[in-house]
């Protein structure tokens, strides 16, 4: 816990990282940006898919709508959340000459997108919507 405060810390002062270790051939930093930028696209991609979801399908039952649309804009909140964090930690073990961080994030992004993907299959299949056809 006490790690993740100072991890948060860092996000509002990286200059700070500047006081550990020795500075890293520029060529990994500027890897680890674009990494972070990577992650930051997919953040905006899921915050744009929620609210594609939220606007452009109203005649989806509200709840299954909202639990979709819900589902991508907290999955895109944390994949930007994650993509800072996890750019001081790499940035932090680069400078320290340590092993880069792992992390589970990946594999909890790639369920909650399967899941809202399967949830939209079954969408499309079932046709489950307020609006009567004929």
């Amino acid at each position: 816990m006490i790690d993740f405060v100072k991890d948060v810390r860092l996000w509002f002062a990286p200059s700070r990282l500047r006081d550990e270790g020795e500075t890293p051939d520029y060529r990994f930093s500027l890897a680890n940006e674009r990494t972070f930028l990577a992650w930051i696209r997919t953040s905006l991609a899921l915050v744009g898919g929620g609210f594609a979801v939220d606007q452009f399908l109203p005649d989806l039952r509200w709840g299954v709508r909202v639990g979709m649309a819900l589902a991508l804009l907290v999955v895109g909140a944390a994949c930007a959340l994650r993509a800072v964090n996890h750019w001081v930690r790499c940035e932090r073990a680069m400078r320290r000459g340590e092993d880069l961080p792992l992390s589970r994030f990946p594999v909890l992004l790639s369920l909650g997108v399967g899941l809202v993907a399967v949830a939209m299959v079954v969408v499309v299949l079932l046709g489950w919507t307020t609006a009567t056809r004929q």
